[in-house]
C-alpha cells in the first residue's frame, strides 16, 4: 500500500520527454537507412544513368545478360552490339551494364613494384643472348 502513491507520483511525469524517448529510435534509424542504403544507391544510380547515355559507337560494352561487344550504332533508346564479324544484336540501353576500359595489360609483379625474380632475368637475358641460360656459379 505504500508503493502506490509512489506509482501514481511515477505515471504523472511529463509526456514530452517520453514522447521524444520513443520517437529518437525511429528516427535513429531512418537516419542509418538513408546514410547506409538510400544514399549509396542514388549515387549508383545517377553513375548508371550517365554512363548509359555517354554510350557511342565504338564503346566495347557489356551487357547485363554476360555478352561482350562493341557497339556499332547508338541510337534514342537502343544500341546495336556487333559480337562478332557478321553478328550485330540489338539491345536498350538499360541492357548494358558497363563499359569496357582498354587497359594496357600489367603485371602482377608491376603493379605491386616488385624486382624480376632471378629466374626471370636468367630468361630475359636467354632471350636477348641467343637463347642460352647460362648456369650461375651458386648452382
Amino acid at each position: 500500500m505504500i508503493f502506490i502513491p509512489f506509482l501514481q507520483s511515477v505515471s504523472a511525469a511529463p509526456r514530452s520527454s517520453n514522447m521524444l524517448m520513443t520517437i529518437a529510435p525511429f528516427g535513429l534509424i531512418i537516419l542509418i537507412f538513408y546514410f547506409f542504403i538510400i544514399r549509396p544507391q542514388n549515387k549508383k544510380q545517377k553513375e548508371t544513368d550517365k554512363m548509359i547515355n555517354a554510350l557511342k559507337k565504338g564503346d566495347k560494352v557489356v551487357t547485363i545478360g554476360g555478352i561482350h561487344g562493341v557497339i556499332s550504332s547508338a541510337h534514342d533508346q537502343t544500341v546495336v552490339v556487333k559480337v562478332d564479324d557478321n553478328t550485330k544484336i540489338e539491345f536498350n540501353r538499360s541492357a548494358v551494364s558497363s563499359v569496357v576500359a582498354d587497359k594496357p595489360a600489367v603485371s602482377k609483379a608491376e603493379k605491386k613494384g616488385k624486382k624480376k625474380t632471378p629466374i626471370a632475368e636468367k630468361i630475359s637475358d636467354a632471350e636477348t643472348d641467343g637463347g642460352e641460360i647460362k648456369p650461375d656459379a651458386t648452382e
